[in-house]
C-alpha cells in the first residue's frame, strides 16, 4: 500500500508549520490567502461538475440516500460511541478531533476515482460525492454545534455565514459559469491540480501555524498518536463493512455497491480543513490532525479494494451494462485527495 506523495507534503507543511509558523502580519496574510484559494478550489469542483450528470444522478434517489446516510448518521454514530475509549486510547482532545471527522462530508475526487478502477457507477459516485459536500456545506457545522457544543471554539450563525461564503457560493458560482469554463477547466486538469494540492497545503499550514504558536502540541504524546491510529483503523474497517453489506442488503447492484462503498465509507480534506478552521479557531490543527491520519489511510486502503473489485468476476459481467461501464467523467483538478 504506497503513500501517497500528497501525503509526504502534507507532513512536510507540518514540520515547516512547526519549525517557522507564521506570525503577526504573516499569519494574518497566510490565512487571507488560504481563505481565498480554498473559495477558488470550490469554484473548480462546480465547474466540473456536469449539470447534466447531476440531473441523471438525481435517478438513483436511493443510493445518493444511502451515502448521506452512512456519511452523516453512521459515521457520527460510530463517533459518539468512541467517547468511550477517553482516555484510556484518545485524550479528550483528540477525541473531539475524531468526531469532528465523522461529521465531514465525502470526497468527490477519489470516491470517483476508486470507483472508476473498481468499475462502478460512475455518474452515481460523481453526483453522491458532490451532494455529500454540498449539503455537508451546511449539516456539519449544525451537526458540531449540536455534538462538539463549546469544545469546537463556538458555534454561531457568523461560522455558517463564513462556510457558506467560502464554499457554496463558489461551488454555485462555478456551475453558473460551467457552460463558459467548464471545457477549459477539463483540458487543464493537470495544471489546476497544483493549485488544487497547494491551497489544502496552504490551509494546513495555517491551522497548523496558529497551532504552534499557541503551544497546543505538547497536549499529543507519541501514545495517543497510536491509539488515534488503532481507532481510526477500526472506523475506516466497520464503515467499508456497512457499506459493502449493507448496500446488498439493501438490494443494490454490484456497480452501485461500489460507488456507496467508495463514497459512503470516505471524509474530505477539502472540505473538512475549511470548515475546522472556522469552527475550531486557534486549535484547528488538533481538530485536522485525525482528519489528515484518516485520509491516508482511506486511500491506501481503498486502493488495494478498488483494484481487486476490478479482477472481481462480476467485474466483467457489469463492465458494459449501464453506468458502471460508461467512461469515467473528467474530475477537474486533482483525483486522490477529495
Amino acid at each position: 500500500m504506497p503513500i501517497d506523495k500528497f501525503i509526504l507534503l502534507l507532513l512536510g507543511t507540518v514540520g515547516l508549520a512547526a519549525i517557522l509558523p507564521a506570525r503577526g502580519a504573516g499569519a494574518t496574510a497566510a490565512s487571507g490567502a488560504a481563505t481565498a484559494a480554498i473559495a477558488f478550489l470550490f469554484f473548480l469542483y462546480g465547474a466540473r461538475l456536469s449539470t447534466r450528470e447531476a440531473i441523471d444522478g438525481l435517478r438513483h434517489w436511493r443510493l445518493h440516500i444511502t451515502v448521506l446516510a452512512c456519511t452523516f448518521v453512521l459515521f457520527p454514530v460510530l463517533g459518539l460511541a468512541a467517547r468511550g475509549l477517553v482516555p484510556v486510547l484518545l485524550s479528550s482532545s483528540l477525541y473531539q478531533g475524531l468526531l469532528f471527522l465523522t461529521l465531514v462530508p465525502s470526497t468527490i475526487q477519489s470516491s470517483i476515482a476508486f470507483t472508476s478502477i473498481a468499475r462502478g457507477n460512475v455518474p452515481a459516485a460523481i453526483c453522491a460525492g458532490s451532494f455529500s459536500s454540498l449539503v455537508g456545506i451546511v449539516l456539519t457545522p449544525l451537526l458540531a454545534a449540536a455534538l462538539l457544543g463549546n469544545s469546537g471554539g463556538g458555534f454561531s450563525a457568523d461560522s455558517l455565514l463564513k462556510i457558506v461564503l467560502q464554499l457554496l457560493v463558489p461551488f454555485l458560482a462555478g456551475q453558473l459559469l460551467r457552460p463558459w469554463i467548464g471545457d477549459f477547466v477539463t483540458r487543464h486538469k493537470k495544471v489546476l491540480a497544483v493549485f488544487d494540492r497547494g491551497s489544502i497545503l496552504l490551509v494546513v499550514y495555517t491551522a497548523f501555524s496558529e497551532g504552534v504558536v499557541q503551544g497546543i502540541w505538547h497536549q499529543v504524546s507519541p501514545a495517543r498518536l497510536g491509539g488515534l491510529l488503532v481507532v481510526e483503523a477500526a472506523l475506516l474497517a466497520v464503515m467499508l463493512l456497512l457499506t459493502w453489506y449493507g448496500a446488498k442488503a439493501l438490494r443494490f447492484g454490484r456497480a452501485d455497491r461500489i460507488a456507496i462503498q467508495f463514497a459512503g465509507s470516505k471524509k474530505s480534506l477539502a472540505s473538512g480543513l475549511p470548515m475546522a478552521s472556522v469552527l475550531f479557531g486557534a486549535h484547528a490543527s488538533l481538530a485536522v490532525l485525525p482528519l489528515m491520519l484518516f485520509h491516508q489511510m482511506q486511500l491506501m486502503v481503498c486502493a488495494v479494494i478498488a483494484k481487486r473489485r476490478a479482477r472481481d468476476p462480476d467485474a466483467e459481467l457489469t463492465a458494459d451494462a449501464g453506468p458502471a461501464g460508461a467512461a469515467p467523467a473528467a474530475v477537474g483538478p486533482g483525483t486522490r485527495h477529495g
